[in-house]
């Protein structure tokens, strides 16, 4: 594992997340409500429900089978995999003593199935579009797509033939050069079709990464006690993603700070020299009530040698003596090393890597892209709490 940690790859690309949808939920005076539902977590199942209601999204949200989600992942839980001596083991043992091996292949699956259902999506808005005015989808893609592709100039196809690594000569290759920018550009043309489209729709998605339990007992936390969502990240204060998507955490503490809880946790990868301090220096600042304002600094400034970190100490008006001498010895480098090696055992090898609800998202996410979980956990939860008091 540690071979991996060190790994260049231990970092997510910046792109290595999709946006799950990365859809706008405002638009035209009709707004056709695709619910897409993918109800299992554990790539077990797959179950697609498309219906199109001129609703709004709380009257929508009635049509899903009471909490539905969660009931699979009982489901899931409860199913016995294997029975030992007579012992029987369930799904629940499986994923609690073996997730570093499996937390991965579930969140490519959950990657396989989100890029699918993107394409579903965009094949269903198509469709409704085409049906709205009376015409075949051949004939919307020909009439509003292929109609607006111009084909490329012969320079501009001599150009395109001059970064191939081909013997053939240019007459030899035209039709194909020619047909690959054609389609290249209708590509294009469509994407941004699709998404005007999504403008004018509102689409709910319910498929949700695969989910692990995460104990945050110890953990830095701020947000209410008894939050309905509770976003745990996995850091490293050196991460450059990690750096970049501060602000975003920042931003849905504010937006979301009344019905949602935040936790830290420390993963420093061991490529970064200045991490493990800079997580022990939080942790100090903590001692003294002082680690969110710490934490923020580090990744607002990212000055993290250790007389900055302790220039920070001073700057947020903590007990110097305090502060350096637990810094200095180590005191709080047992609790970094505790977060790390939960991270390890939940399957983490790179950072920022975050649990939603224990559903868990790795990369440098936007906000967009992290409020959209978000969200569907809030509604989820109050679909649950709504469904359980009308079987009152």
């Amino acid at each position: 594992m540690a071979a991996v940690l060190a790994s260049a790859r231990a970092e997510p690309e910046t792109n290595s997340i999709l946006d799950p949808l990365g859809n706008q939920r405002s638009g035209g005076y009709t707004k056709f409500l695709y619910v897409i539902q993918i109800c299992n977590e554990t790539g077990d199942l797959m179950s697609v429900l498309g219906k199109a209601v001129k609703l709004g999204l709380g009257a929508a949200l009635a049509l899903l089978s009471t909490g539905n989600i969660y009931a699979q992942t009982q489901a899931d839980d409860t199913r016995v995999v294997a029975e030992v001596g007579g012992e029987q083991v369930t799904m629940a043992d499986l994923e609690l003593e073996e997730s570093a091996k499996l937390l991965s292949a579930h969140y490519s699956y959950y990657q396989a199935q989100t890029r699918a259902l993107n394409d579903l999506i965009d094949k269903k808005l198509l469709e409704q579009k085409a049906k709205s005015e009376h015409i075949t989808l051949e004939q919307l893609i020909d009439r509003d797509i292929k109609s607006q592709v111009k084909d490329p100039s012969d320079d501009q196809m001599k150009v395109y033939y001059e970064g191939l690594e081909t013997e053939q000569p240019y007459d030899a290759v035209r039709g194909k050069i020619l047909e690959k920018i054609r389609e290249l550009r209708t590509n294009k043309a469509q994407a941004a079709y699709v998404a005007a489209l999504r403008t004018q729709s509102t689409v709910y998605v319910t498929l949700a990464p695969p989910r692990t339990n995460v104990d945050t007992a110890n953990a830095p936390t701020v947000g209410p006690k008894n939050a309905t969502v509770t976003v745990v990240e996995f850091a490293d204060y050196e991460c450059p993603y990690c750096q970049k998507v501060a602000a975003a955490m920042k931003q849905l503490q504010t937006d979301l700070g009344d019905r949602v809880a935040f936790a830290y946790k420390d993963f420093p990868l061991p490529m970064h020299a200045r991490a493990e301090k800079a997580a022990e220096a939080s942790r100090c600042a903590g001692e003294q009530g002082k680690f969110w304002e710490f934490h923020d600094e580090l990744f607002a400034t990212k000055e993290l040698d250790t007389n900055e970190l302790k220039e920070h100490a001073r700057a947020l008006k903590l007990d110097e003596v305090k502060f350096d001498q637990c810094l200095d010895t180590g005191a709080e480098a047992a609790v970094v090393d505790r977060d790390r090696k939960e991270g390890i055992k939940l399957g983490i090898t790179g950072t920022p890597s975050f649990f939603i609800n224990g559903h868990f998202l790795s990369g440098a996410l936007d906000y967009a892209s992290l409020r959209q979980i978000v969200e569907q956990q809030l509604a989820a939860k109050s679909q649950t709490a709504s469904a359980g008091a009308g079987s009152k």
